[in-house]
C-alpha cells in the first residue's frame, strides 16, 4: 500500500527504518499518542528491551481498535532516556516493523512522567479509507 521512498544520492538510513513514505491518495491515518512501557496491569520491566515490548504490544491494541496492524505504521517517533539504551529498543523495533520499514526518528531525552520509564514510541498508521 504505501511506499518506501530511498532517493539516490542519499546515504542509506543508519538502521532498519526508511527515508520516507508515501501514503497513497484515499488513505486514512491514525495517529497514535506515545506508549510507554507499563502494562494494563502497572508493571514496568526494568529493561529498556521489555518496555519496548510493552509499547509496541500496547500500540498492537490500538491498531486493532482501528482495523489495522503494525504493517500499516509508517511513521514511528521513539524516545529512550539515553545512549545505552539504543541498541536494545532498536532490537525490539526491527522485530515488529514490517517491510518497508517505516520512516523513524529516534531521540535521547532526559526522562518521563516516571523514572522507571526508559523508552516512550508513537506511531502514525495509514490505512484503506474504512
Amino acid at each position: 500500500m504505501s511506499r518506501a521512498i530511498t532517493p539516490a544520492g542519499l546515504r542509506p538510513p543508519f538502521a532498519r527504518y526508511s527515508h520516507a513514505i508515501e501514503v497513497p491518495s484515499g488513505s486514512r491515518l491514525v495517529v497514535c499518542s506515545g506508549q510507554l512501557g507499563i502494562g494494563p496491569d502497572e508493571a514496568v520491566p526494568p529493561t529498556v528491551e521489555g518496555q519496548a515490548e510493552l509499547c509496541f504490544e500496547n500500540i498492537k491494541v490500538i491498531l486493532a481498535a482501528a482495523g489495522l496492524d503494525l504493517s500499516h505504521v509508517i511513521r514511528i517517533n521513539a524516545f529512550v532516556t539515553g545512549r545505552e539504551h539504543l541498541k536494545g529498543y532498536m532490537a525490539v523495533r526491527d522485530r515488529y516493523v514490517a517491510d518497508p520499514p517505516p520512516a523513524s526518528t529516534l531521540m535521547i531525552v532526559s526522562g518521563f512522567s516516571r523514572p522507571e520509564f526508559l523508552v516512550e514510541v508513537e506511531v502514525i498508521a495509514a490505512g484503506p479509507a474504512a
